[in-house]
């Protein structure tokens, strides 16, 4: 499987973003391209402690479920629902999101677990390296994907 911490394969997702153009447009959803960036940097602020979700105890049920259906073989589905915390409403100045989204998603490749500073999820509940790899990386592909790269 491909990992977030392993150089190649980071720099094999990076290059996927890099194809990204300001007219890149959605196979499915609502997403501007520049607002997809945003929310994947987002994302990836969650375990780099960057980012605070607030706990919900209905989510964090329903998070916990999700969670183990990630980690396994399951594809992310289109169109799922997302925490208001990652919606993304307006739009930002694409090449910034774009690049943004490398920096944050090549610290994985350039520090390791390291640059995991939250361990707990307020949905999915406690997360190791190896949890936050795979959600990470299927997120990220997810959405590479929704645009066509």
């Amino acid at each position: 499987m491909n990992s977030i911490y392993e150089k190649a394969a980071n720099r094999r997702m990076i290059e996927r973003i890099k194809k990204l153009t300001p007219e890149s447009t959605p196979l499915w959803g609502k997403m501007s391209v520049d607002q997809m960036c945003r929310h994947c940097t987002l994302s990836i602020k969650i375990p780099q402690g960057k980012l605070d979700l607030k706990y919900n105890h209905l989510l964090s049920i329903i998070g916990r479920v999700f969670k183990q259906k990630i980690i396994t073989d399951h594809v992310l589905e289109q169109n799922i629902p997302t925490v208001k915390e990652l919606l993304v409403r307006r739009h930002y100045p694409f090449e910034k999101s774009k690049n943004d989204l490398i920096k944050n998603f090549s610290r994985f490749s350039i520090e390791g677990k390291a640059s995991i500073k939250n361990l707990n999820h307020p949905y999915f509940g406690e997360m190791t390296y190896k949890d936050w790899d795979i959600v990470i990386w299927k997120h990220l592909d997810h959405h590479l994907k929704q645009f066509g790269v």
